[in-house]
This record gives structure tokens, sequence and C-alpha cells, in this order.
């Protein structure tokens, strides 16, 4: 991807303080992802059409940033990333209003070491899993219903250290810990997360686990805290019963092979809520999702897709949801592709309603919205331009 390289002249154009030498650069950089999509129950009312809801299937988020590095001698360098997402629709911030809610970290590098970072990132999962799952390539039509397992990026993580080796011979490891900033409390609003990945050749195999702690309760009583993660992770009808647990952990593995034109990967994912005696609901929600997809490069400019999940929720309540996605991607150039993307998801069973009881399932493709119903349907036809 083409980036735009600042030097201290265009810093200084653009007001930033500070110098910059040969050894310092400062990147600009961006997406723009917007997309006329129809969902044919939502928020339990029927056919919505809608432009640049990125809740509804993009393929991926709208955002702009800066990153950059300084050479501190000895193969050092200090470096930094600040990410800003965006509704393209109507310019309003995304990640519930953050400046940069995207990303926000300053760390250390060095080829040989690996790096530390420290600020708002993603957790291990994302970096070294995600991408060889099918989320990646056709964004969250092909996610876990509702995103219960952070399939889809519904979350970052706050003041987190996390620590990435270099790659060994096609294996690369990260580990994260988040603090809770609790004062008396270590426990308290903490997370710790940690990833593997292997590739090789045609091959890669990657997993990986998270844990965080949820806010503490105020006489007795626990609402949706969860400070170290928060973003809407239980926005949706499919987990929004349990967002008052005690703790969310989550286990993640892939595998993606990849054979002349086509790609083939297997996912899955196990997410566990877990209550305690400040929780409206008295047993461990647990999502056991097993997912598949086929890539198939078509022509050097076009990319077809097709994916399968299935969910299966028991502990406290019961319920089950089969997804079928389909995704196409056609470049029109190494920085603008035009896409279509659709699914269909049917929920049965039963799930939390947030005050101990339950209600039926109710479907949820991508990873917020409400069917009002059991079946959903969602058709996207986007443009997405990155610079």
């Amino acid at each position: 991807m083409k980036r735009l390289a600042l030097t201290s002249l265009s810093l200084a154009a653009l007001g930033v303080a500070g110098t910059a030498d040969a050894q310092t650069s400062v990147t600009l950089y961006g997406t723009i992802d917007t997309s006329i999509t129809y969902v044919n129950h939502a928020d339990g009312s029927k056919n919505l059409w809608t432009l640049g809801n990125s809740s509804f299937g993009n393929l991926s988020g709208s955002r702009w940033g800066l990153k950059g590095a300084e050479d501190l001698g000895g193969g050092l360098k200090a470096i930094f990333q600040l990410e800003n997402g965006f509704n393209p629709s109507t310019g309003a911030l995304a990640q519930g209003g953050r400046l940069f809610g995207r990303q926000a970290y300053v760390g250390l590098t060095a080829e040989q070491y690996g790096s530390l970072t420290l600020g708002r990132q993603y957790d291990p999962l994302i970096d070294l899993v995600q991408g060889i799952t099918a989320d990646n390539y056709f964004g969250s039509v092909f996610a876990t219903p509702g995103d219960v397992d952070n399939y889809d990026n519904s979350f970052r993580v706050n003041n987190a250290v996390k620590y990435t080796t270099p790659v060994w011979s096609g294996l690369q490891v990260a580990a994260m810990y988040s603090f809770g900033g609790i004062a008396g409390s270590t426990g308290a609003e903490q997370s710790y997360s940690a990833a593997v990945n292997y590739t090789n050749g045609p091959l890669a195999l990657a997993g990986g686990y998270f844990y965080a702690t949820n806010s503490q309760a105020v006489n007795g009583i626990r609402t949706d805290g969860w400070t170290s993660t928060s973003d809407g992770t239980f926005d949706g009808p499919i987990n929004a019963g349990y967002a008052t647990a005690h703790s969310l952990t989550i286990a993640r593995a892939a595998a993606q092979y990849q054979l002349g034109q086509f790609t083939f990967g297997l996912g899955y994912s196990n997410a566990r809520y877990s209550p305690d005696a400040s929780s409206v609901f008295r047993e461990t929600q647990k999502y056991n999702t097993g997912q598949g997809f086929m890539n198939y490069q078509l022509s050097p400019s076009l990319l077809l897709g097709i994916g399968y999940s299935y969910t299966h929720a028991n502990g406290d309540t019961s319920a089950n949801y089969n997804q079928v996605s389909l995704g196409a991607d056609y470049s029109l150039s190494k920085r603008t592709d035009l896409y279509m993307t659709a699914a269909w998801q049917h929920a049965s069973g039963d799930t939390g309603n947030g005050t101990g009881g339950s209600m039926p399932a109710e479907a949820s493709i991508g990873s917020y919205g409400y069917a009002g119903t059991s079946n959903q349907t969602i058709v996207n036809l986007g443009l997405r331009h990155k610079f």
C-alpha cells in the first residue's frame, strides 16, 4: 500500500511540534470504506436501506492515522501509532467517540528482539490469529454471530503493555497485559492475552487466549462497564444479556492453506461469560463456534469467497446460530476496490434478556444489529479506498 511519508517540512506545515531528521519518519495513512446496505430485519423492523453503516458489514472500518519511527542506533527504534476511526456517511467519531479509538500507543522495536508497545492496542488474537480467518478478507459478514468472541474487532484493550517477538523460522508469539488501574484491587478490570502464529509456505496455523475482568460492582450491582475493553462488545442481542459477567474468556484457533488459486480456512472459538454474585445471571454462558471458508482468486483483480459458521450456546441458556456468507472483491487499482458481500443467519433457542431471565434467540450478523426475529439477511455493495 502506498503511504504518504511526511518530511520535517510537511510536519511543520501541519503544525506538528518537534523536530525531524533523516533518521525519523512519520506516515499519514487511511482507509475510507462505505457501502449501500440492505437488511431484511433490523431493530425489529423490516427492509432497512442504509449508507456507510460499518455495523452491517463493510470490508474495513474507515480510519486515518499517523505512525512513525525514530532510529535510536544499534538497531533500536522508537515507534508510535495514533489511529482514528470514523463513520464516512456522517463524519462522526467511532469507538465510542474517542479521537484515537482504534489505536494509540508508543513503544520500542528491534529486528533482533521484537517490539514492546504501551497504550490502547489490539490484543494478540487480533494480531496473530485473525489474519488467517475469513473476516480478514471480507469483513464482518463472515464474523461470528454477534461477534461474541471478538472475531470482528469489536473491542481494543486500554492501558495495555504488549510484547511481540520477531519471526523465528515462521513462528511468532505475542503476549499482552492490561492494568486495571483500580486502587486496592489489582485484579479488577485487568486483562491479559497471548497468541502464536506459525507460517510455512502455503500453511498457516494460529491460536491464542484472552481473559478480561469486568468493572467492579457498586452497592452489589454491576452494569456494563468493561473499562479494559469497551467499544460496544455487548451491543447485539446474542450476548447483551451477559454484559454483567464478572469475566470474559476467549480461546481461538485457526488454520489456512493455499492451493493454487484456492485458499481454505478453518476456525474454532470458545467464549465464556462467567458470573459472580453481582451478575444478573447465574451460570457461565458458553459460545462454541466452528467456521470454514473457501476463497478463489478468479483473476488477478477478482477474489470470490464463501463461508459457513455454526455457533452453539449453552450454560445459562441454550441457542444455535447457523450462518452462510458470500463475498466478491474486485480491485480497480492497488488502493481502490469494489465489493459485494451477503449473509444469511438463522437463530433458534433462547438467550439471556439482561434481567436474569431468557428470551427467544435473535439473529445478528456482524458486530451489531437486532433482527427482532430468528432470521436475518444482509447484502452490501461497497467502495473502499486506501491512502
